[in-house]
């Protein structure tokens, strides 16, 4: 995973206005920093769903495995959790803005996909008027194969640039697996401390997937070495190969509050 090394060792050690938000403009500019969250350990986005309106709590989005109690253990599914978790919103050079908290994990993961949602303290709104943030979207519907990417880490202030080479029917990583995961081309080659990067559309702009692990080693499906799991079972290992997960699934969880459901028909997200 691409969580800052040290702090994977640890973590494996312990785990044993009314008004739509606005979206990008039609002519999408480079991706920057600028929305981006700077956590101790990982990266992080300021996120909207579609539907979000400005009078909502804006909402943050990490990995699972960057979740400040550490790492979930396969099948663990966090909903509506109280949380107290600061991060540091960039600008589009990586200048500090400010400090965003959040009060709630929405949800929370890394199994079938590798997400922690975070609900901040102050609304999106809120956020415009003070720094002149704008959240990411959340897409909607599936990425496809070879659309031109972005990865901008916050932790890093770097941005990797390439394209989906692929999709993953299973990609497994200690005991943990995730579900028709985002294979990268060889130009994004992930480093730990991206963990939690968006991954950003270079068409529209809007977060496709979530940046989460990459093997190191070469070995087969060990912590920091996960291994590709083909239809038919064929089990892949490639050394230096990076990764991601989808995103669009928290969509298909939405009710008529925009509020996470995982009783919604056709819901994607892991239950507990």
């Amino acid at each position: 995973m691409r969580v800052r090394r040290f702090l994977v060792t640890a973590a494996a050690a312990i785990a044993g206005m009314t008004g739509l938000v606005a979206a990008p403009a039609h002519a999408v500019a480079a991706t920057t920093l600028a929305n981006t969250i700077a956590l101790s350990n990982c990266s992080a986005s300021l996120v909207r769903y579609p539907s979000s309106v400005s009078s909502d709590r804006a909402m943050m989005l990490t990995n699972g495995h960057c979740y400040e109690g550490g790492f979930l253990s396969a099948g663990q599914v966090l909903v509506n959790r109280s949380s107290s978790r600061s991060g540091t919103l960039l600008n589009s050079s990586g200048g500090s803005l400010g400090t965003v908290r959040a009060d709630r994990v929405l949800y929370a993961t890394m199994t079938g996909t590798d997400v922690t949602l975070y609900r901040l303290t102050t609304t999106y709104a809120t956020l415009q008027s003070r720094y002149g943030a704008t959240a990411l979207t959340i897409a909607s519907s599936r990425p496809s194969e070879g659309l031109s990417i972005a990865i901008p880490s916050s932790y890093w202030k770097r941005i990797w640039n390439c394209k989906i080479d692929a999709f993953v029917p299973q990609l497994r990583e200690g005991e943990w697996t995730w579900r028709d995961s985002i294979r990268y081309d060889t130009a994004c080659d992930t480093i730990h401390g991206t963990s939690g990067s968006p991954i950003v559309s270079a068409s529209d702009g809007q977060i496709v997937g979530i940046n989460n692990t990459g093997n190191d080693d070469g070995e087969r499906c060990t912590l920091n070495n996960p291994c590709e799991v083909a239809a038919d079972g064929t089990v892949t290992v490639s050394q230096g190969q990076s990764y991601g997960e989808q995103t669009y699934w928290f969509t298909t969880c939405l009710n008529a509050s925009r509020v996470i459901d995982l009783s919604v028909s056709g819901c994607l997200l892991t239950k507990p």
